[in-house]
């Protein structure tokens, strides 16, 4: 289980002192968990220090009863928390099999690394060798960070708008790469999203606005206010 206590995030800019997040206070155990809401509210922001990227200012994050405030993202990694960026890292001289192999932390065959590769919906012969540079385009590099993310099998699973740049993968297919890697793992999936297809899947939505948790509960209980939210914006829009 995930527990966030009182979390703050804060940064210094031209203008002085800005507050990203504001006393963040969450329990997290269900299978998958969206976090949704306004650009700019903080969702990503809270990803990344749950993930161990920025350091809270304030507060608390325990992972299973463990306080990991103070651990590095590679200490967190090492508990078993992954996190996919909005935007894949590009490593130039490093292969797909190469990454893969090392995101599964052990000697693998072509033929396991492949079946990774096949998970997410490519053809692993085109890309297995393939380095993960600029070559690749950003729905390539998406999938294949997914099948790392697959290949470490870890407890917690962070995705930042894992649907972005995957248009010509249907989203059927990557919610069953959720599903798959949670009765691999019986962990728990964090899934930052707009999209009413991501929405819908998860056991529980937790909507992040101007740095605080605004609303939170069950699918049937939020989404059907955001998306009269979504439909008043659009008609507003219109006008």
């Amino acid at each position: 289980m995930l527990e966030l206590k009182n979390v703050g995030y804060k940064v210094e800019d031209e203008l002085g002192e800005k507050e990203i997040l504001k006393d963040i206070t969450l329990k997290i155990d269900e299978r998958f968990v969206a976090f949704t809401g306004p650009n700019g509210g903080g969702k990503s922001t809270l990803a990344k220090v749950i993930a161990g990227i920025y350091k809270p200012t304030s507060g608390q994050i325990l992972l299973d009863g463990e306080d990991i405030t103070e651990l590095s993202v590679t200490e967190r990694a090492k508990r078993g928390v992954s996190y996919a960026f909005q935007q894949p890292v590009r490593f130039k001289g490093l292969t797909v099999r190469d990454l893969i192999t090392i995101a599964a932390g052990r000697s693998l065959k072509v033929s396991e690394a492949c079946a990774y590769l096949s998970e997410v919906g490519m053809c692993a012969r085109d890309y297995i060798d393939r380095e993960v540079n600029a070559s690749l385009s950003g729905g390539e590099l998406k999938r294949i960070e997914i099948a790392t993310i697959l290949a470490r099998g870890t407890q917690l699973s962070i995705f930042d708008e894992p649907e972005a740049g995957i248009d010509l993968w249907s989203f059927g297919n990557l919610i069953k790469v959720f599903e798959k890697m949670h009765e691999k793992t019986q962990g728990n999936i964090l899934i930052i999203s707009h999209q009413e297809r991501i929405l819908n899947i998860a056991d529980r939505i937790i909507v992040i606005a101007d740095g605080r948790v605004r609303e939170e509960g069950k699918k049937d209980e939020v989404l059907p206010s955001l998306l009269g939210q979504e439909a008043c914006k659009i008609l507003t829009d219109k006008l």
